[in-house]
């Protein structure tokens, strides 16, 4: 069952990467995260500014999950990956643990449907 609800940061996101334009959060100083964000935990700066996410990145680490949580239940293997995007690190899953991508591989982000509960997710696909 999908959720009820709007997420507003987190749905924006996966709307821009559904229409090829995902983003991130940037302030005057050059640190960068994933929406939803107000003020940037590094310096603090409230002036966060959408700056165009790359195309690809790169793995930087993964792992496979066995014994999901119960959110999970049903996408279980998956296997979630840590990739660099710039000065962006992104976490996102592969459904298809067997088709992970290894750690060096570009993986552009992509938006998929849990298995579980039917809602998006953030996932990635090889580039």
């Amino acid at each position: 069952m999908t959720r009820d609800y709007r997420d507003d940061g987190y749905d924006d996101l996966l709307d821009a990467i559904e229409d090829g334009e995902g983003f991130y959060l940037a302030c005057g100083n050059g640190h960068g995260y994933l929406p939803p964000r107000r003020v940037c935990p590094d310096c603090g700066s409230t002036d966060l500014e959408e700056t165009p996410l790359a195309d690809a990145g790169e793995v930087l680490t993964r792992t496979v999950v066995h014994v999901p949580p119960p959110r999970f239940a049903d996408d279980a293997p998956y296997a979630t990956l840590l990739a660099e995007f710039g000065p962006v690190r992104v976490t996102g899953i592969v459904l298809d643990a067997a088709d992970a991508p290894d750690v060096g591989e570009a993986v552009r982000p992509v938006v998929e449907a849990s298995e579980t509960d039917g809602d998006r997710l953030l996932a990635f696909e090889r580039a």
